[in-house]
């Protein structure tokens, strides 16, 4: 069993795997940064500081009017919370710009360098040809096999 563990984990596959679980982790720290310090204080401003997360409704039961969201589930009601998932939602849209913007500047990075790398290597220094070079070694060779004294 250890055996087939060890060729299981040797698969080159799992290594991917487990260095894009990696990355996605270190990725999603930039996001929720991005989204968290960045975007979020610019929505803020531009919407008054607006939060819809302690927004529901009471279905069944008692609860203290202008009680927040935590404390009416607490009361044991029953509760339509459409406040936090507006704000799931809301969080959702603004993380899947976010990361449409990272990776749209990545791809944009990474043309920018095959284009830079090939435009190196069409201007690179003229040399001789292949059919030149061949000629060179095939003359060197005849010179060595008849040298002339």
């Amino acid at each position: 069993m250890f055996k087939e563990f060890r060729t299981f984990i040797a698969r080159g596959n799992v290594i991917d795997l487990a260095v894009g679980i990696i990355i996605g982790a270190a990725f999603t720290a930039i996001v929720n940064s991005l989204v968290a310090d960045l975007i979020n204080p610019i929505l803020g401003l531009l919407t008054g500081g607006i939060d819809f997360t302690d927004k529901y409704v009471v279905l069944s039961g008692a609860v203290a009017d202008g009680s927040s969201l935590a404390a009416a589930r607490n009361s044991g009601a029953a509760i339509f919370a459409y406040g936090s998932f507006l704000m799931a939602v809301l969080n959702f849209l603004i993380i899947a710009w976010a990361v449409f913007l990272l990776v749209k500047a990545v791809n944009r990075l990474q043309a920018a360098a095959v284009r830079k790398g090939e435009v190196e290597e069409a201007a690179g220094p003229d040399g001789p040809s292949q059919e030149e070079l061949l000629a060179q070694i095939r003359d060197l060779l005849a010179d060595r096999a008849n040298p002339v004294r």
